[in-house]
């Protein structure tokens, strides 16, 4: 499945060097506003224990861990929704990302420049906030011009049921909230506000990136933000994108464990970051274990059997049959897959199956 998160900010506020840690593709990194011109893509690959230990039972050729693509995207200032600084090219940028991942500097550092001359990520949250919903409050009032007519005297369904929606989110924006605060009322709704991609619709995750001694504790910033966002429907993290950085720099993974051990962290970062931005859009992994391969596939919570065989390939979801499925815990336990029918913890599930997180499968299909 490809999906991206975009990661956005104010300039200068560690955006690129957290992209750096996270991906291998390297964005610029440096100390002015607009060094980063171009949105950057890397792929990361996401930290899942289960498949090294899947793999100490099976042996295979190789690993595949599920993946997630992350988007560096410029900074952004204030205007960009009438087209300031990069404005056009970052909303454009932010409109193709399934999930947005907010950095706000939540570190005081008098040799990094502050766009807007001091620390204060509330009002950095709230700039890009303003921009991205007066961008889609001009997108929606558009969207009114052209279907409330339809609406009020035609027989169109739809385009009644778009008005309304349109009408709710326009209220909601004129009194500055995002538009993922209106909830739509049925599927009808979600299909519709789906089709409208709407900035302030997509999940958030706001990013607080401290200095290394606030990493584990987080700091005052830290908590001015978490109090900013107590009634949004957002997640919070507290990272520090240096640390991380010094990090990335180590050569061994004892080297790197000693070095979280003495900031007081259990796992980096950008491990956490990572499953974070995973389960903010939504998405859970099965996998397929055998001798060419232990790996680990995208799905979205919730679906079925079928759909999770379609990931694979379209031909397993048209024919499918059956699937054969193993608890990662039981396979474990029983130590292979013989020993886990044997015991009778393999399960056969039919189209209506839906499939839980760390499910490993075996699909059966007819074309």
């Amino acid at each position: 499945m490809a999906l991206k998160a975009g990661i956005v900010g104010l300039p200068n506020v560690g955006k690129s060097t957290l992209f750096n840690c996270l991906s291998s593709a390297k964005a610029q990194a440096a100390n002015f506003p607009f060094c980063t011109i171009d949105a950057q893509m890397g792929q990361v690959s996401v930290p899942d224990e289960r498949l090294t230990k899947l793999a100490e039972i099976v042996h295979p050729g190789r690993i595949v861990p599920a993946v997630c693509d992350i988007v560096d995207i410029a900074g952004l200032v204030k205007g960009a929704s009438k087209g300031e600084g990069l404005g056009n090219q970052f909303l454009g940028n932010i409109r193709e990302c399934d999930a947005i991942i907010h950095v706000l500097r939540c570190f005081d550092n008098g040799n990094i420049v502050h766009v807007d001359g001091s620390v204060d990520p509330v009002r950095d949250k709230e700039i890009i906030d303003t921009e991205l919903q007066l961008k889609d409050l001009e997108t929606v009032e558009n969207r009114i011009k052209r279907v409330e007519k339809v609406a009020k005297v035609g027989g169109d369904k739809n385009a009644k049921i778009e008005y309304e929606l349109l009408l709710r989110y326009k209220e909601a924006l004129e009194q500055g909230k995002s538009a993922r605060t209106v909830v739509p009322q049925n599927e009808d709704e979600e299909t519709c506000a789906h089709q409208m991609f709407l900035l302030t619709t997509k999940p958030v995750l706001y990013v607080c990136n401290v200095d290394d001694t606030s990493a584990a504790t987080g700091n005052a910033y830290v908590e001015q933000v978490r109090k900013a966002i107590e009634d949004e429907d957002a997640q919070l993290m507290i990272i520090s994108a240096q640390t991380e950085a010094d990090i990335a720099e180590l050569e061994t993974y004892e080297e790197k464990q000693m070095f979280l051990e003495d900031l007081g962290l259990k796992e980096s970062g950008c491990n956490r970051l990572i499953k974070a931005i995973y389960s903010l859009l939504n998405l859970e992994t099965f996998i397929t274990a055998g001798e060419m391969e232990v790996k680990a596939w995208t799905y979205r919570k919730g679906w079925k059997a079928p759909q999770c065989a379609g990931v694979i390939h379209t031909d397993f979801e048209k024919g499918f049959i059956r699937a054969e499925v193993i608890k990662y815990d039981d396979y474990i336990k029983y130590g292979s897959e013989a020993a886990v029918r044997e015991a009778g913890k393999l399960s056969v599930e039919g189209k209506d199956y839906v499939v839980q997180d760390g499910d490993i499968m075996h699909f059966r299909f007819n074309v």
